[in-house]
């Protein structure tokens, strides 16, 4: 009799076991998911259409990217899964068109976009940007979209909106790590994350829907997804289907889930350390030598004043 072994979980490649029911529902879980992948990774996954975008030279960084196929298959994104490569083996569930995008709350215009509407209404760029994960590694990536203040503009955020709030698609038929009893246990889905209106509105904030001359892959977050480079990953929400203007700072996934680890903010400090690890340095994906983490991603210059008089060990 062939015994299939669930495969082995590092410390620094899952998040922390007491964020789950119990050490035995994941392990279980893994081995469910080992079952399914013949089946699930049988399709093909389809090919991507190219997209066009003027680069922005101004708001990029000058590092060589990583190479396309390492950041389209090393991700977090645990409506697929715990493990680095579930979201590339699982994404081809997920059906990223027909796709809406609902954007209200405090606003004097809310509307319902349709995603290949919102890529006619704003011109597209390419910006070559640096995104650190927590557990201490990062790609460069050039991302394809348009500032994300394009589109809060264009629905006008009244005098009560305070904070933007991202909601991403809950549905476990598309999303696997969604379903209970398999992944489900690990956050409160549907997946929300949040920033401040300044930090929304800010230039570098980017509403993603493309990478590597290419629209989104699935795993990567299709068909829409924000990045916000001064933040740790886990910040720049996946697979959006709602924009929220709301007056309170929202309670975002990982705040539910630990606390103590994953704060509002979740600016990139490398003064402040993970209680699990050091956040002093990184493994850029791709490169043997560990390197220097520079606070906010290296973009302090442009990102430190919105957070003048704050204290960022406390606000983390």
């Amino acid at each position: 009799m062939l015994i299939r072994r669930a495969p082995r979980f590092t410390a620094s490649e899952i998040t922390d076991p007491k964020l789950y029911l119990s050490r035995r529902e994941l392990i279980s879980g893994a081995a469910a998911a080992l079952v399914m992948a013949p089946a699930l990774s049988a399709a093909a996954p389809p090919a991507l259409q190219a997209l066009s975008a003027t680069r922005n030279a101004a708001l990029s960084v000058n590092d060589t990217p990583t190479k396309a196929e390492a950041a389209m298959t090393y991700n977090n994104f645990y409506e697929f899964g715990v493990n680095k490569d579930d979201p590339s083996r699982l994404a081809h569930t997920l059906r990223p068109r027909p796709w809406t995008v609902q954007v209200d709350g405090f606003v004097n215009k809310p509307k319902t976009f349709d995603i290949d509407e919102l890529m006619r209404l704003f011109p597209l760029e390419e910006r070559v940007y640096s995104l650190r994960c927590v557990e201490a590694w990062s790609m460069v990536i050039p991302w394809i979209g348009f500032p994300l203040a394009s589109l809060l503009k264009r629905v006008e955020p009244n005098g009560q909106a305070k904070y933007v709030e991202f909601t991403t698609l809950l549905d476990p038929n598309q999303f696997p790590g969604q379903k209970p009893g398999l992944f489900g246990s690990s956050l409160d889905w549907p997946y929300v994350e949040g920033l401040r209106l300044d930090e929304a509105m800010h230039p570098l904030t980017l509403l993603t829907v493309g990478m590597y001359g290419k629209v989104l892959p699935n795993q990567n977050g299709a068909p829409v997804r924000v990045v916000v480079p001064w933040k740790y990953g886990f910040k720049s929400a996946k697979s959006i289907v709602r924009i929220r203007l709301v007056s309170e700072q929202p309670k975002t996934a990982w705040e539910k889930a630990a606390s103590q680890e994953y704060g509002f903010y979740s600016n990139v400090n490398p003064a402040v350390s993970h209680p699990r690890w050091s956040q002093a340095d990184e493994r850029r994906i791709g490169e043997f030598r560990r390197r220097p983490t520079l606070p906010f991603n290296g973009y302090a210059e442009q990102v430190a004043s919105l957070y003048a008089g704050m204290d960022l060990k406390k606000n983390y």
